[in-house]
C-alpha cells in the first residue's frame, strides 16, 4: 500500500521537504493517523486558507517566513520558530503575510 506520508526512520528538514509553489499553496502529509494527523504547508505571499471551524484543537508552528492567523476574529502574526493553538469550534483562518510555511498538527479527541 502506497502512502504519502514522510518515511519512518529517517531525518528530514522540514524546512526543505516542501517547496514555495508561485501562487499558491502546497502541502505534504508527515504522518495521519486515526488519532489526528500532521501537515507541512507552503503558502505564497497573500495566499490563504479561509475562514473555518474543526472539531478539534489544531497547532500551527512557522517553519520559514511570517504567516497571520486568525482566530475568532482576532489576528496573530507569527515568524518562523513561533507557533499557536487553534481551540475547537472557533473560527479560524490562515494567510500568508509573506510567503511562509507551517507544520499543522491536529490531534482528535
Amino acid at each position: 500500500m502506497e502512502t504519502n506520508e514522510f518515511e519512518k526512520g529517517k531525518i528530514f528538514s522540514l524546512n526543505d521537504s516542501v517547496e514555495y509553489a508561485s501562487g499558491g499553496i502546497l502541502s505534504k502529509t508527515v504522518l495521519k493517523k486515526e488519532t489526528g494527523n500532521i501537515s507541512l504547508f507552503s503558502f505564497a505571499k497573500g495566499e490563504a486558507l479561509s475562514e473555518h471551524t474543526a472539531p478539534f484543537d489544531a497547532m500551527i508552528q512557522v517553519v520559514d517566513g511570517k504567516g497571520e492567523v486568525i482566530i475568532g476574529g482576532k489576528s496573530f502574526f507569527l515568524d518562523a520558530g513561533q507557533g499557536i493553538i487553534m481551540p475547537a469550534n472557533i473560527t479560524h483562518a490562515v494567510k500568508a503575510a509573506e510567503r511562509f510555511k507551517m507544520v499543522l498538527t491536529m490531534i482528535k479527541s
